[in-house]
């Protein structure tokens, strides 16, 4: 990916036609984090719930408390298209990762795609795919096909929940942070969710110290029954009124036995017990049990989100 490098950032101007009225569009990119945040705050606020992505990975380059892998801002593509009236569409990609975007209110302007995808083309960025609200990534998907020849293919079409208060029906199981204790077996549970969860391909890494940091991040818990660990879940992107809910794993063996519902359900207690207002979580549709324990735990469906690639 090109990203230049000097100055704040590159506002080309963008022209529109929308039902007879010319309409100006600006697009702006970013080089600075704090920058973008400060500008974008308010407009991603509007559906917190739904921007954790964009909200959590500025917030992750504020903070600057680890850089490793996609954290370190410096090759982030930032970036916003505004009208008179403001932003209309939010777009931030942290290599390898897929560009997240959000619509304010969420408002689909083709338009607004258009000009963003011009800005990108004149500062030469490539995506490897989109992240957003379901309409919205169906708009963006054949225009920016279209424009690069590109062929694109849905990832994972995904459900956000959001809860407010646990079920208290519902068992939740003691957790603990996890442990460097935990090294022995923590890894192959990390790539093995992301294997199932993402139709990838990765194996557990050789480089051990990735795993310590996701311990030394103090989000990872662990459930044991009887003293041994038969399911994890994580605490992240803890923004403003919202924390995440994500990385659930238990493994095949330790499977049917209610251990993923009573870690889910303990962890999303945990997070309003630390005062968030809401609990979020994605869900892969394809996997309907998932989906059916979620909402047994208290969690309702907010929207839909298509993670799609190209080709």
């Amino acid at each position: 990916m090109k990203h230049p490098r000097s100055g704040f950032s590159y506002q080309p101007i963008c022209s529109a036609d929308e039902g007879g009225m010319y309409k100006i569009m600006k697009y702006t990119q970013y080089l600075d984090v704090n920058s973008f945040y400060n500008a974008v705050n308010d407009t991603l606020m509007l559906h917190e719930s739904q921007n954790i992505i964009p909200l959590g990975n500025a917030l992750i380059g504020i903070r600057g408390e680890d850089k490793t892998g996609w954290r370190d801002p410096v090759n982030w593509f930032m970036a916003t298209v505004s009208d008179n009236d403001g932003i209309i569409l939010v777009g931030i990609m942290t290599p390898p990762h897929n560009l997240a975007l959000y619509a304010a209110n969420h408002q689909n302007n083709p338009q607004a795609i258009t000009c963003l995808l011009e800005g990108m083309a004149t500062s030469g960025i490539i995506i490897p795919g989109i992240l957003a609200e379901k309409s919205l990534a169906e708009m963006f998907a054949p225009i920016y096909c279209a424009r690069h020849l590109k062929t694109s293919k849905i990832q994972m079409d995904q459900r956000v929940y959001e809860l407010t208060e646990v079920n208290k029906a519902i068992t939740k199981a003691p957790l603990r942070l996890a442990q460097e204790r935990d090294i022995s077996f923590l890894p192959y549970w990390s790539e093995h969710f992301v294997q199932e969860g993402f139709d990838s391909h990765m194996t557990v890494s050789d480089n051990i110290e990735s795993y310590y940091q996701v311990i030394r991040r103090g989000r990872r818990y662990i459930m044991e029954d009887n003293g041994v660990p038969v399911s994890m879940v994580a605490i992240t992107r803890e923004l403003t009124t919202v924390c995440v809910i994500a990385a659930v794993y238990t493994p095949p063996y330790f499977r049917k036995k209610g251990y993923a519902t009573a870690a889910v359900a303990a962890a999303s207690q945990i997070g309003i017990s630390k005062g968030y207002k809401k609990c979020v979580l994605y869900t892969d549709l394809a996997n309907p049990t998932s989906n059916s324990i979620y909402q047994k735990i208290g969690y309702k469906a907010i929207g839909d989100s298509l993670m799609i690639g190209f080709v």
